[in-house]
């Protein structure tokens, strides 16, 4: 038996480097909404520290419920190759979906890898590189 019971994910958040640039990324790819936007503050004494402050990022509600943030903390690049996180991965309705955000994407000068089927694990994927080289998937299921 597990020792904790939870349904899921209720927020992730990333560190970024520049937070408007971030905000400006992920404005452009989803277009969500801000539940909360500290930005502004950022740079300010003790707002790094502060999660009242939400260390001066900003956090986005999603379409699904879950909250998606971007704190900034400084000058170190992402490396998807050390202990951490990996990458993060959206959902989009179907294949199709997936198709029309390569070719969005690629209007908008953001260069993507190519749609790809998991067939072991029935999706369908599209990776893609934010402003700190964080890899961004939306993740379709195949059938």
């Amino acid at each position: 038996m597990a020792l904790i019971d939870s349904s899921g994910f209720a927020h992730v958040r990333l560190t970024v480097t520049d937070i408007e640039r971030s905000k400006s990324f992920y404005d452009q790819v989803f277009g969500w909404p801000a539940a909360i936007d500290a930005s502004e503050s950022a740079g300010e004494p003790g707002v790094a520290d502060s999660p009242e402050k939400f260390y001066g990022g900003v956090v986005y509600q999603t379409p699904q419920g879950t909250l998606f943030g971007l704190r900034p903390v400084g000058s170190d690049r992402f490396d998807s190759t050390r202990t951490g996180l990996d990458h993060v991965s959206f959902t989009v309705a179907d294949r199709a979906a997936l198709e029309s955000a390569a070719a969005a994407l690629g209007d908008a000068g953001i260069p993507h890898g190519d749609v790809v089927d998991l067939t072991d694990a029935g999706i369908a994927i599209l990776s893609f590189q934010d402003p700190d080289d964080i890899n961004v998937e939306l993740t379709a299921p195949l059938s």
